[in-house]
């Protein structure tokens, strides 16, 4: 067989950097609501798991989180990409609108996925 041709000349390729990255780094944080699109910017909340960082922090279903530290929330994508940079165990600063209308902002500390 000639090399690089999938016969088998060369044995598992790739492999060990693959392992490497499967080892623990760091843990995934996360903040424990769900959320989705929301008409205007920002990520609307439809559930929070209790308990969990988000319920710690005051959130509540129909809250629509704006800023998560210093990144601005647009969408729910823009939300897990933030809260995936975030530390667990670290305070950030979470910018929301109320379902009243009123602005808060909360202190969250994001917990590690299990």
């Amino acid at each position: 067989p000639q090399a690089g041709d999938g016969t088998g000349s060369r044995t598992a390729p790739d492999r060990p950097p693959a392992d490497r990255s499967a080892s623990p780094a760091r843990a995934a944080a996360t903040l424990g609501v769900e959320a989705v699109d929301h008409e205007k910017p920002g990520a609307l909340v439809v559930g929070v798991h209790v308990p969990g960082p988000g319920y710690a922090a005051g959130l509540v279903r129909g809250d629509v989180l704006l800023a998560f530290g210093d990144d601005r929330v647009d969408s729910a994508a823009d939300l897990a990409r933030a809260v995936a940079r975030a530390r667990p165990g670290t305070e950030v600063t979470v910018t929301v609108r109320h379902r009243s209308g009123g602005y808060q902002q909360l202190t969250a500390v994001p917990g590690v996925v299990t």
